[in-house]
């Protein structure tokens, strides 16, 4: 039975959800970086919010680790890269919180614009400040929206419902999705000499880091109000702060900061700063959405293989992963045996799917063929960091499709370049779920993997099979299965033998001695 530690706080329901998918789970929350290090080692997955946090260190004694969950959208308290070189999925659920989140963007623009905070704190006090709190309208007013995706696309549409003017700029954002929205898509620097008010919804990312700094806030209207409800970090807190103290930035709100939780900052104190404690999430609704998606996700990954909103690797549905299945042992029983039979370095690998595999979702399938393909020369490659893997080595990697059949009504094809020569292995699927492989190096060949195989290459003349046979009985090696496939009769030929124990490498260079033998190589495969 999979296990999973949840170790921040998240809903009861979570906790029954795991248990009712057949996961066992416990609660810890409040662990120290070494006390969760010390215990991580036992559990297949790990549920969190933002409060834990998944360093390399903690990756690198999470033996069993298979998947990490968090109950959110965002990920900057796990070391992703470091995950994927580990083989740990990491998911997140970003539509859980995307309405609560965007609401506050909202309720933080209205509270901006009519100085609702200062106004309440004067009130209470006993004074009656009607002419102190001369605010500003929404109607009419242009919003620039930075990162119009789940959250700022939401924002985007409320603010159009109050007949505001809307651009964004997001290089993702499509001139269709655009319209769609309302919105008008422009460059960064156009949003900011235009807009009235400014709202940020991007990721902390390279590109997005200190997004807006001195150089980008001096380009901005005199006037404008910025809010952020994203991530601390997308603005440079000092030159936000001069801006402020200038006058050329009217007002700012700020949900997060870029050192959590602030305790202090340069930006307390000024009452033209409305400031919560990373509140974007915090409703009932949307903390019971995210604790129970991740509950669900996590427990369908560990228990049926499917992959959704993952950060590091195909999405695979909880429809498709039945489907997906027999087709994954194929694909790994494929990469591998390119992957043994390959002795120089690769260049590039193309995977072929016909006929039916076709219609599924393949990208899956291309990274457990890397996987199996990388194997051989890196133990630590899994289909979760085998494509980051084949990118860092400038490995090419392509898939095509065809899904009209030939001699199979399906068939994965794998071709690998190498330095020297082209490598060609396909396969298919007896009775919809036993792997099979067809054809070697365009040698027609049907046979079964096993666990300890003979993989060779000779010249298509009287008295081979005689001598092979006699080579590995005389070394007490029993033959159970002999497949032989031909180009044609006398040219080149191939034998995939399978046999019932590892073969020595004193005996492999003796049958590699015998005559007509091209090339002998000794596979090995999972039971």
């Amino acid at each position: 039975m999979p296990k999973v530690l949840i170790s921040d706080s998240l809903s009861p329901r979570a906790v029954e959800i795991f248990k009712e998918r057949g996961v066992e789970v416990d609660v810890i929350t409040g662990l120290k970086p070494d006390e969760l290090k010390a215990i991580i080692g036992k559990y297949d997955g790990l549920a969190i919010r933002s409060s834990t946090k998944v360093t390399k260190e903690v990756l690198a004694v999470a033996t069993n680790l298979k998947v990490v969950g968090r109950a959110g959208i965002g990920v900057d308290n796990v070391d992703v890269p470091a995950a994927t070189a580990s083989g740990v999925v990491v998911m997140n659920t970003p539509f859980g919180n995307s309405i609560t989140t965007a609401e506050h963007a909202i309720a933080m623009m209205f509270a901006l614009a009519r100085e609702i905070p200062a106004a309440n704190t004067s009130t209470h006090a006993g004074k009656w400040e009607k002419n102190r709190f001369m605010g500003v309208e929404l109607y009419g007013k242009t919003l620039g929206v930075i990162g119009c995706g789940n959250i700022g696309s939401i924002v985007a549409d409320r603010a159009v419902g109050l007949k505001m003017r809307v651009v964004a700029f997001d290089p993702f954002l499509s001139a269709e999705r655009a319209q769609d929205l309302g919105v008008e898509k422009v460059e960064l620097d156009e949003l900011l000499r235009r807009a009235d008010f400014i709202t940020l919804h991007t990721p902390l990312t390279d590109a997005t880091r200190n997004v807006l700094d001195a150089k980008a806030l001096a380009k901005t209207k005199p006037g404008v109000r910025i809010i952020n409800c994203a991530r601390g970090g997308l603005i440079v807190e000092a030159d936000l702060k001069a801006a402020l103290d200038s006058g050329h930035v009217a007002g700012a709100a700020l949900d997060v900061f870029a050192e959590e939780p602030a305790k202090e900052s340069i930006l307390f104190g000024n009452e033209k700063i409305i400031c919560t404690p990373h509140l974007g999430a915090s409703t009932t609704e949307a903390q019971e959405n995210v604790a129970l998606q991740v509950a669900e996700q996590m427990s369908d990954f560990l228990v049926t293989g499917a992959v959704v909103n993952a950060l590091n690797m195909p999405s695979v549905s909880a429809e498709d992963a039945p489907k997906l299945k027999p087709y994954m042992k194929l694909a790994e029983q494929l990469g591998g045996f390119a992957g043994q039979i390959t002795e120089t370095g690769l260049k590039s690998v193309t995977v072929e799917y016909e006929g039916q595999v076709a219609d599924l979702n393949t990208r899956p399938l291309t990274a457990i063929v890397l996987m199996g393909l990388l194997s051989p020369l890196l133990a630590s490659v899994n289909m979760v960091n085998a494509p980051v893997i084949a990118r860092e080595r400038d490995i090419k990697v392509a898939e095509t499709k065809r899904d009209d059949a030939a001699d199979y009504q399906t068939l994965i094809r794998v071709v690998v370049q190498t330095e020297r020569a082209t490598r060609t292995v396909a396969g298919t699927l007896f009775g919809g779920e036993k792997p099979r492989i067809v054809q070697i190096e365009e040698v027609p060949v049907e046979a079964e993997l096993s666990e300890h195989m003979l993989f060779i290459r000779n010249e298509d003349k009287p008295g081979f099979i005689g001598k092979l046979g006699t080579t590995l009985g005389d070394a007490g090696v029993n033959i159970a299965t002999f497949h032989l496939g031909r180009t044609e009769a006398g040219a080149n030929a191939i034998a995939l033998v399978s046999v019932d124990q590892e073969v020595a490498d004193g005996l492999l260079e003796r049958i590699q001695g015998l005559p007509s033998v091209v090339r002998a190589k000794a596979l090995h495969f999972q039971a």
